[in-house]
């Protein structure tokens, strides 16, 4: 097939780098993964309840903005948690996970040509989001001897002319960094200074240990400038119910909700009952979660520290991110012949940006069981290639 009857946009973007290793997994008998970044408890019983009652009541849309009763909730959540208003019926667009609410606002916002800082590592979608919206994804690059934060400096430095936007995600997916608040405001400075707009996607806002999440919209002036996203997946154990949220001025969310509904009726009319009860009842569940993922973070990274695999303290998310580049594999390498040899799956660093080269992703939302097994795999396959 001749590749001019593809786009020049998705021939730029690569395939995913996370999904090529969980097909082989898939594959193997005896694989522990590392790999997925989706929570291994189920969705907490009364959010299931509540999706399985509505079922009984209606199959029917929503409104294309989400239902009502959820948008009121949410803005209070919001409220609530962060000291942050949104107005549930001009400013907050419930969307099909927080995928389809990132690309709805690239699509909504970038004209060809524009260029969007993009500080990394960073989660695989960022760049090509920006890359089917026509513009340009900068990258910016972090690293552990920073804690994978980014400073204002580095944002400086990699403006121009065309730059339109900041898109920033923490707590961070793959590296589990949390943004200070010094460095927050030192964003919020360029964006000002340079009037560019930022897209914050802050869906592992709740899984934090030992820190503060800051939302960025609550910084001083940056409420305008911001667009917000998050979702029910990550603190909810809700991935398969495929709901999401995007909150931003009304012109902003105006604009978004166009793309939304050429694209998609409403997100899944059960998965918002059940993301209703989530905001109503869920917070004991969460804390829950929270504490076992916290319990998990310590072993896995005191494990890899140990086995002599220099492991970065996540303080967010539910990702270690251990440097392999003395070993003298590649990212690839390394994940390649770990799993083919040990049957543990990792996720190439330099799948999520140029800064990841070095480094493997390793999800710790897995039992314990699990990642004890895994460690003790990993050990063994570190002392065979050293």
């Amino acid at each position: 097939m001749s590749l001019d009857r593809i786009s020049r946009r998705v021939n730029t973007v690569p395939p995913s780098g996370i999904r090529r290793f969980f097909d082989i997994a898939a594959t193997m008998p005896d694989v522990i993964s590392l790999g997925v970044g989706e929570p291994d408890f189920i969705t907490p019983a009364g959010i299931r309840a509540a999706g399985q009652r509505s079922i009984d009541q209606t199959t029917s849309y929503t409104s294309n903005s989400g239902l009502k009763e959820l948008r009121v909730a949410l803005s209070a959540h919001l409220t609530m948690r962060y000291g942050v208003q949104y107005d549930p019926e001009t400013e907050l667009l419930i969307t099909v996970g927080v995928s389809e609410a990132m690309l709805g606002a690239t699509l909504a916002v970038l004209n060809p040509g524009d260029e969007v800082l993009v500080p990394e590592p960073c989660f695989v979608a960022y760049p090509a989001s920006i890359i089917f919206a026509d513009a340009t994804p900068v990258y910016v690059p972090t690293s552990a001897a920073d804690g994978f934060q980014v400073s204002g400096a580095a944002l400086e430095a990699a403006v121009t002319p065309r730059t339109r936007a900041i898109l920033t995600g923490y707590p961070n997916n793959p590296t589990g960094a949390v943004m200070s608040r010094e460095r927050l405001l030192e964003t919020a400075a360029v964006a000002e200074r340079h009037d560019l707009l930022v897209i914050s996607d802050e869906i592992y806002d709740r899984l934090v240990y030992g820190v503060e999440h800051i939302c960025f919209p609550t910084l001083p002036g940056m409420r305008e400038r911001t667009i917000l996203l998050g979702g029910f997946s990550k603190a909810y154990a809700m991935t398969g119910w495929r709901l999401g949220w995007l909150a931003a001025p009304e012109d902003i969310t105006t604009a978004v909700r166009k793309v939304h509904q050429y694209a998609i009726m409403s997100a899944p009319t059960m998965s918002q009952y059940a993301g209703l009860e989530a905001l109503r009842s869920g917070e004991e569940s969460v804390q829950m979660m929270v504490a076992e993922y916290d319990r998990r973070r310590k072993v896995i990274v005191s494990g890899l520290n140990s086995i002599g695999l220099p492991t970065f303290e996540p303080q967010g998310a539910f990702y270690a991110f251990p440097s392999i580049a003395h070993l003298g594999l590649t990212s690839d390498q390394f994940c390649d012949q770990l799993l083919m040899e040990e049957q543990v799956a990792v996720v190439p660093g330099d799948a999520f940006g140029p800064s990841g080269a070095g480094h493997v992703r390793a999800c710790y939302a897995t039992s314990m069981d699990k990642i004890e097994e895994a460690l003790k795999r990993i050990e063994r396959f570190v002392r065979r290639v050293s």
